[in-house]
């Protein structure tokens, strides 16, 4: 499904066309604007809070779409909620957070089932969980999927699932 916007002018005398179509990038970019105006000036902690200040802004936005937009921006949440990648103006890190780092503001606990590995997290915590876990490359992960507070993650085998539950474990504990 696609979306456009459609912006109204006054006819001019030279008869321009009454409307003009902005494309899915054009509205991209307006939406990203938005995002990194309300998560800088203002304190957002979760998406549904994001997604409803987008609303009174005009854009109309899904939660899939949302944490596309997250994600793409590279928008890490915290315990005081979302930041930008350049910390608000704090002071710019190297990086993107580690995986223990995550696990350890937002972990609460790991479990394997089969093959994959089942990480609990507080509300509003496994998409940085995921996402720290995606940036680090372990050969043991195959992928992994984020909910609310939620991180499914998902490993070749039953053996290597337990080697990276062992590790989360370890992370948690610490």
């Amino acid at each position: 499904m696609h979306f456009c916007c459609i912006f109204i002018h006054a006819r001019s005398r030279n008869r321009a066309p009454r409307f003009q179509f902005a494309g899915n990038e054009t509205m991209k970019y307006q939406r990203h604007n938005a995002i990194r105006d309300l998560v800088a000036s203002s304190l957002v902690t979760n998406q549904d809070q994001l997604r409803r200040k987008l609303r009174r802004r005009g854009f109309e936005v899904t939660q899939a779409t949302l944490s596309r937009d997250i994600h793409e921006m590279r928008i890490s949440k915290g315990p005081g909620g979302y930041s930008l990648p350049n910390g608000n103006g704090a002071v710019v890190e190297d990086g993107p957070p580690p995986v223990a780092e995550m696990m350890e503001s937002f972990g609460l606990r790991a479990r394997q089932a089969m093959n994959q590995v089942v990480v609990s997290t507080m509300k509003g915590g496994a998409q940085p969980v995921a996402a720290a876990l995606d940036r680090e490359g372990w050969a043991e992960v195959v992928g992994t999927v984020a909910g609310d507070d939620t991180v499914l993650v998902i490993c070749p085998d039953p053996r290597q699932a337990s080697e990276v539950e062992a590790r989360l474990r370890k992370m948690l504990e610490s």
